[in-house]
């Protein structure tokens, strides 16, 4: 079974930056489709960024040119780097993974495999 730890959450003030990791376990993340999803009270699931395993990323358009998704082979470990950050961005961030190919954000329901999310605060 695949396995799959964020850390990296806390909490910050609008205008600041956090890096999530996500340490990947059983599964080769450079083979699969990763991706960052999020969640704010009340409201649904949503994809954040992907990168497939052929190095193709995608982004929700709220977190473009303020985010970027990136894999450490090596490290077997996946990233999202968060610039700039808006109280909006305030959620359970997810890490995902799938074996697939995903063009374009896929649906929550697409993802296999999930971790069990780290928390992101941003104070306005």
């Amino acid at each position: 079974q695949v396995q799959l730890v964020e850390s990296g959450g806390g909490s910050v003030q609008a205008g600041g930056s956090l890096r999530l990791s996500c340490a990947v376990s059983r599964a080769t993340v450079s083979n699969y489709c990763m991706g960052w999803f999020r969640q704010a009270p009340g409201k649904e699931r949503e994809g954040v960024a992907t990168i497939n395993s052929d190095g193709i990323t995608n982004y929700a358009n709220s977190v473009k040119d303020r985010f970027t998704i990136s894999r450490d082979n090596a490290k077997n470990t996946l990233f999202l780097q968060m610039n700039s950050l808006k109280f909006e961005d305030t959620a359970i961030y997810y890490c995902a993974a799938d074996p697939r190919v995903w063009r374009g954000l896929p649906s929550p329901a697409d993802l296999r495999y999930w971790g069990q999310g780290t928390q992101v605060t941003v104070s306005s």
